[in-house]
């Protein structure tokens, strides 16, 4: 089960890839980022960010 330490809002997630809200919201309609939506709300896995955020590094 996962604490809620590693979930993050897209605020949260916005400060952590310093990158506005709108890119957040962008990628979340393209099916670009990993997310989970839970009660209506966006939430994010650290990890999953941190491995999305490798391969987006190793494609470019």
């Amino acid at each position: 089960m996962m604490s809620r330490e590693t979930l993050m809002t897209i605020t949260e997630l916005a400060d952590y890839l310093k990158v506005t809200r709108r890119t957040i919201y962008d990628w979340l309609k393209n099916k670009k980022i990993p997310a989970v939506k839970l009660v209506g709300q966006w939430r994010f896995k650290k990890d999953k960010i941190d491995e999305w955020l490798d391969s987006q590094i190793e494609i470019n």
